[in-house]
């Protein structure tokens, strides 16, 4: 059986080896860049960990993972270029060092090579594969929509919020569980037991990811810190504190999200000390408590050996304790 690890080395050999086209070098030259980023590579190396569950040869199938990884890469491209990110995993981002246009070209052609390869990676042997890949891209567009439509909102809610991350962030590790499953012989039940498994993971993931962008290490992030709070994005931190201040302390986190002509680290000090007053970081800690918690509970339900759900757990806790 092979390690997370080994899995995460072949997925960065093989994206390495992809010879997108020379030309024009303009749209096919920042698809390189971004990919060279490197990353966890979370999704690809998720999707052969379920592969592995029901296939001894997990590789065979590194095409539909490595689809998912540009896709997901598309993702953040749009995403850099909506919130006017500076920088990505510690790199300038793709609409910094080339323009806009660049990036939104790139990105729609990234969009179509993922497709393409995940197409003729599942071909006629697991068209539900390919269905279940086309409703995760449109699934993930709508949580964008949603967390653009929570950005004039005060009032978000949890729930709300729990949806947004589901679409934007979780179903893309939900689905690559269950394709990996659904290309290693798993049946409809056991692949869709790994989808809720990966839906658990997927929310603490991006609950994490709210909380390392206030509280994380810059150097260590790969981008700036406090950029939600500047941005005044509904993250799990935010929606927290607004539903458990007072009127007083409301107000005041309000004043401070709405002010346009205040310097950029006084608005991330007040609302982060806002955060830590109101015990935002023991709500989170629950939260991720919770999430993983289920997520076992899913994963005990699957009928295969214990032995070989060990990696798909190890690489799991890795996330858990992630600091970028």
């Amino acid at each position: 059986m092979l390690t997370y690890q080994t899995l995460t080395d072949k997925v960065n050999a093989a994206i390495a080896d992809i010879q997108f086209p020379k030309e024009p070098q303009g749209l096919y030259e920042p698809i390189s860049y971004i990919m060279s980023f490197g990353g966890k590579r979370i999704r690809p190396v998720f999707m052969l960990l379920a592969a592995q569950l029901f296939n001894k040869d997990p590789e065979r199938f590194m095409d539909a993972a490595v689809s998912l990884e540009i896709f997901h890469n598309y993702t953040l491209l749009h995403d850099d270029l909506m919130d006017n990110a500076d920088f990505r995993r510690g790199k300038p981002t793709v609409h910094k060092r080339w323009d806009a246009n660049t990036a939104i070209l790139s990105g729609d052609a990234m969009f179509i090579l993922s497709c393409k390869k995940m197409y003729n990676a599942v071909n006629e042997n697991c068209p539900e594969a390919m269905t279940e890949f086309l409703k995760t891209q449109l699934e993930v567009i709508e949580g964008q929509q949603y967390d653009m439509n929570f950005e004039t909102r005060m009032d978000v809610s949890l729930e709300e919020y729990f949806e947004m991350i589901r679409l934007k962030t979780g179903v893309l590790i939900s689905s690559a569980l269950k394709i990996g499953a659904l290309l290693g012989g798993a049946s409809k039940d056991e692949a869709e037991l790994l989808y809720q498994y990966g839906a658990q993971i997927g929310k603490a993931f991006q609950v994490q990811d709210d909380y390392l962008d206030t509280f994380g290490d810059v150097k260590v992030f790969g981008k700036n810190i406090g950029g939600d709070i500047m941005e005044g994005k509904k993250t799990f931190l935010l929606i927290s504190a607004l539903k458990k201040a007072n009127a007083t302390q409301k107000l005041q986190m309000i004043d401070w999200l709405e002010k346009k002509d205040c310097e950029p680290l006084d608005k991330i000090d007040f609302i982060t000390k806002m955060y830590i007053e109101l015990g935002i970081p023991d709500d989170y800690n629950a939260c991720m408590k919770d999430c993983y918690a289920k997520a076992d509970n899913y994963l005990a339900k699957l009928h295969v050996p214990e032995d070989s759900k060990n990696e798909l757990k190890v690489f799991a806790d890795k996330l858990s304790y992630r600091n970028n």
